[in-house]
């Protein structure tokens, strides 16, 4: 396995109509469910466990996804991804995503939780062909620690690469580390909890979508605070500050929901996962 404490690889291909498996292998402690229809667009959805509950001390994680011509699939966790105390290595965990012309991957996973004395660092390479649609979301949470501090782990890193036909299109560097950053400051978490972001490339990409995610997201009446920011290539990036999980995800789903109608034809899938 090469030191990996776990490793994925899942590639889909377009079948009559319907995304279907072309090649599973999964080892150690990273596993993949069947996959299920949520609705008639033969787009499936896997679900990926982690059988141990959660990212121990030196941890590593290598995940491989790729989605041939037309293939549709959503990739979503089963529940939060939990890093606990890493008193001596921080724990990496690594996804490579390949995309050939006019698929599309969903990629939500669900929060990041880092508790009390945690390091982790998470780096993800899209790699697109023309023609192909990418959205990708996570939530950082400020974990759980014994005295009530809300960000007591070391650091959180999160790295994503997109290239389209092999040229840099996007490039998202988020790195929080409490016990040297002003957490709560300015151009930081600037008083909020919770930090959401969401990745979308796809040359539908106009001035009347972003309007339409601008006029949605303001409809929310919690307290938040969101940029909406154009990528050089046609997609764009949303971060949300907020004080709940709950509140990302809301608006979340309401981009993703508007992003299918336009984009798809299709509604927003419930990801049932209890």
């Amino acid at each position: 396995m090469g030191g990996w404490t776990g490793q994925l690889r899942l590639a889909a291909e377009e079948r009559k109509g319907k995304t279907v498996a072309k090649n599973v292998f999964f080892h150690g402690a990273f596993k993949v469910m069947r996959p299920i229809y949520h609705d008639n667009s033969g787009q499936a959805c896997y679900y990926l466990l982690n059988p141990g509950g959660g990212y121990l001390d030196g941890d590593r994680y290598k995940m491989q996804i790729s989605l041939e011509k037309q293939a549709k699939l959503t990739l979503t966790t089963q529940s939060a991804t939990k890093v606990y105390k890493t008193p001596n290595n921080h724990v990496y965990q690594e996804t490579e995503i390949i995309l050939k012309e006019g698929s599309f991957l969903e990629y939500l996973p669900d929060p990041l939780i880092a508790y009390r004395d945690a390091r982790y660092k998470q780096r993800n390479v899209i790699r697109m062909e023309k023609n192909t649609t990418f959205i990708y979301t996570d939530i950082v949470t400020p974990g759980w620690s014994p005295d009530g501090d809300r960000f007591s782990y070391e650091s959180v890193q999160l790295l994503n690469e997109i290239y389209i036909d092999d040229e840099l299109a996007a490039y998202d560097h988020i790195k929080l580390k409490p016990g040297v950053q002003n957490i709560g400051g300015l151009g930081f978490m600037e008083g909020f909890s919770h930090l959401g972001s969401m990745i979308v490339v796809g040359e539908q990409t106009d001035s009347t979508l972003l309007d339409r995610l601008f006029h949605a997201i303001n409809e929310h009446s919690a307290s938040f605070k969101v940029g909406i920011s154009l990528l050089s290539k046609p997609g764009f990036t949303i971060r949300v500050l907020a004080n709940s999980t709950q509140v990302i995800e809301r608006i979340f789903a309401d981009c993703l929901y508007i992003i299918r109608k336009e984009w798809f034809s299709t509604g927003l899938c419930f990801l049932r996962k209890y």
